[in-house]
């Protein structure tokens, strides 16, 4: 098994909010992040897929497909958007990285070339945060 990696990058707002508490209560547990204004990062994606290489090219997936499906269904989505507000496939979730990169590997699986499986999403928040996601 052969696994390939493809890094790609957006910007996105999003405050940390449960709804059901009061602002004290949200302030307590999430702190600066859960500023009514908002905040935002620099994110860093990398997203991990595995196979066996074809026979024909060498390859695992072509990088620029993969790079394609990633913008299209990923990239797009969230790139300089308010997740708790502007990405349908965020709403009524809590905007933590961990949900993000649950729903970033949602969007993508089903939208992969065959023969080629999602091994992990690895989300970046900030340089020193990050998660990691290999399905349920």
């Amino acid at each position: 098994m052969v696994y390939l990696t493809r890094v790609e990058h957006f910007n996105a707002a999003h405050k940390l909010y449960n709804p059901n508490w009061s602002k004290e209560q949200n302030e307590i547990v999430f702190g600066k992040c859960a500023n009514q204004n908002w905040h935002g990062h620099n994110y860093e994606l990398y997203v991990t897929v595995k196979g066996r290489p074809s026979a024909d090219t060498g390859f695992v997936c072509d990088v620029k497909e993969l790079s394609r499906i990633i913008n299209q269904y990923v990239i797009e989505q969230l790139d300089h958007k308010n997740l708790n507000v502007d990405v349908p496939f965020m709403k009524d979730q809590l905007c933590s990285t961990e949900n993000l990169a649950i729903a970033i590997w949602r969007q993508l699986q089903p939208n992969l070339p065959a023969g080629v499986q999602l091994h992990g999403i690895k989300l970046y928040e900030t340089p020193r945060i990050f998660v990691e996601y290999f399905g349920e």
